[in-house]
């Protein structure tokens, strides 16, 4: 069998990947990023029979020439389909919200195989719930997870993986449990104090900084991801004025289109001045600390306090 698996949403593609899979030996299971590794390599072992196994898996990511983009390998994966090895299932991934569908080996792997769209939102909630499903918590605890591991459904699943392998026998998850085996997401932390400080909230943004070093964050760190996140907010709402989709903004600043959309959501309420004028702040921070001008412990506190 041939599948394509398209569309922004990397954890649903790698869920069904992983579904397709369930069932073979790691030996029977081959990857080729096409970034990478010539397409013919990935062809060449998907028209080859399986020494081990009655059938095999050859994966192919980043599969281009079913999107608008011009690509030479459209003949070779045309000539495969229209000569399926049907010992192999042979999986194309394309991470792009749409697939081409005027082309014409789209149209012969639609007929040919399964095309499969992974757009969808994913609610952190009902996938917390599903990947629990067999474990004893409320709904209390479930939030306090959340809140503290942020919203992306792949650190979602890893944390979730952590708790599983310490809580294997003891199918009860307490509040507890969660402080102790997950990891605190610093990007959430760092929204509320970009809203703290941009809204001149300087109690609230100083107390929260104090948190952040109580958990041991280093404040040079702090500077960085908060610098990082306010250029991707001023670059992202710049590209999103001129037009671009979010997708093509991921692309430009080669960046996980989920944080994309995640800069877009949050530079809403601040115009690109004010998200400039704490961008070269920071900017301002950094040379500073390193020339010597600024105490790294003091730095951040006293940009809060301006």
């Amino acid at each position: 069998m041939v599948y394509l698996l398209y569309g922004l949403k990397d954890f649903q593609i790698n869920e069904e990947i992983k579904n397709l899979t369930k069932n073979q030996n790691d030996m029977n299971i081959s990857r080729y990023d096409l970034n990478n590794t010539p397409l013919k390599d990935a062809i060449d072992d998907a028209e080859t029979y399986s020494m081990f196994a009655e059938t095999k898996t050859v994966i192919v990511e980043n599969a281009s020439m079913f999107t608008t983009l011009t690509s030479k390998d459209s003949d070779i994966v045309e000539n495969y389909l229209n000569n399926i090895n049907k010992s192999t299932n042979l999986i194309f991934t394309a991470h792009t919200e749409k697939i081409d569908t005027r082309k014409k080996i789209t149209k012969l792997i639609k007929k040919v195989g399964i095309v499969k769209e992974f757009n969808e939102e994913i609610s952190p909630l009902n996938l917390t719930k599903n990947l629990l499903k067999d474990y004893d918590i409320n709904e209390k605890t479930i939030n306090l997870f959340l809140d503290r591991v942020g919203n992306n459904p792949l650190i979602i699943q890893n944390e979730i993986n952590k708790i599983k392998i310490y809580k294997n026998k003891d199918k009860n998850i307490t509040a507890e449990d969660i402080i102790n085996l997950t990891n605190k997401n610093i990007d959430i932390d760092i929204f509320k104090l970009i809203d703290y400080i941009v809204q001149k909230n300087k109690e609230k943004a100083i107390e929260l900084y104090y948190e952040m070093l109580k958990i041991n964050e280093e404040p040079i760190k702090i500077i960085v991801i908060l610098a990082n996140q306010f250029r991707i907010m001023y670059q992202s709402k710049e590209l999103l004025k001129k037009g671009y989709s979010e997708k093509d903004i991921a692309s430009i600043l080669k960046i996980h289109p989920y944080r994309v959309k995640l800069a877009i959501q949050n530079s809403r309420n601040y115009s690109s001045k004010t998200l400039l004028e704490y961008l070269n702040n920071l900017a301002d921070i950094d040379i500073g600390i390193k020339t010597g001008k600024l105490n790294k412990d003091l730095a951040l506190e006293l940009f809060i306090l301006k």
